[in-house]
């Protein structure tokens, strides 16, 4: 059965979503603060999640919620205003009788240093940063509501158009930490959005599930491997990312629940990608 489902925040990932969605017989609207993408199909919607007063004309009867906005500066009260207050002015306009599910997209910034540890759902969340703190509060929040919720973890994204560390690479910016084991975890931007998919159809998911592929690696593995496809020097030893603890994270629960990444590996993907590259 087709569900009415709003897209809030609809840049690159929300679109892929959109046309999975499209692609399945439900109807789609997409919420943006400025502009349209490309999508035929999508019923594009203007509006500033942190201004109630442009949120009044939403269509009718949405059953479905998906919302994953991207702020525009890396500030607290920005973030903040987004993703607390923004869920919050989104929901008082939503028909609460109509609403079946919101599926709130996180990050797993909410987890802090874990070592060699594996982290899964049942990890006690410890933000190390702004992001993670605002990000667990829209979480808290959205679990008290009166209405089903799903809450979706995603770890680093690439993808198209998201190969900034590929270009750090070949300018020869980045440094690795080599002799403790940072562990670095990414999910391709084609799987995220299936994720998300995949648990707006699911019958009855769960609260909360991390998005991620099969294969955490040590941040070391992973640049050297992406040095190597990229045809440049290995990067020089250097301090782990500040901000961002080591842990390896697990999608079990993901894959358990029948959801099958078309890129279980970093490696393999950025490769898939550079091979597109090459090819212009």
């Amino acid at each position: 059965m087709s569900a009415r489902v709003l897209i809030a925040g609809c840049g690159d990932v929300g679109l892929r979503v959109a046309h999975r969605l499209l692609a399945r017989g439900d109807e789609v609207w997409a919420l943006r603060r400025r502009g349209t993408l490309d999508g035929s199909g999508i019923h594009w919607l203007q509006g500033d999640l942190t201004q109630p007063a442009t949120l009044r004309a939403l269509p009718e009867r949405i059953e479905q919620l998906v919302y994953l906005p991207a702020p525009d500066a890396r500030d607290g009260q920005v973030y903040r205003a987004l993703f607390v207050d923004g869920l919050r002015h989104l929901l008082d306009v939503l028909d609460p009788g109509m609403l079946q599910r919101v599926l709130l997209v996180s990050s797993s910034a909410i987890y802090g240093e874990h070592g060699e540890a594996w982290v899964d759902e049942e990890t006690p969340a410890d933000p190390p940063g702004f992001n993670g703190e605002v990000l667990l509060e829209a979480e808290r929040w959205l679990a008290a509501q009166p209405v089903a919720s799903v809450v979706l973890r995603l770890a680093g994204l690439y993808g198209p158009d998201r190969l900034q560390l590929i270009e750090r690479l070949r300018a020869g910016g980045v440094r690795v930490p080599r002799q403790h084991v940072h562990w670095a975890n990414r999910i391709h931007v084609d799987d995220a959005a299936g994720a998300i998919a995949h648990l707006l159809a699911m019958k009855d998911p769960m609260p909360l599930y991390l998005g991620v592929d099969n294969t955490p690696l040590p941040l070391d593995v992973l640049y050297d491997h992406l040095a190597a496809l990229a045809g440049v020097p290995l990067p020089a030893e250097g301090a782990a990312p500040a901000g961002v603890g080591s842990k390896r994270l697990s999608n079990a629960r993901l894959r358990a629940s029948g959801f099958v990444p078309q890129w279980p590996d970093a490696r393999q993907g950025y490769a898939a990608l550079l091979r597109d590259e090459r090819l212009g």
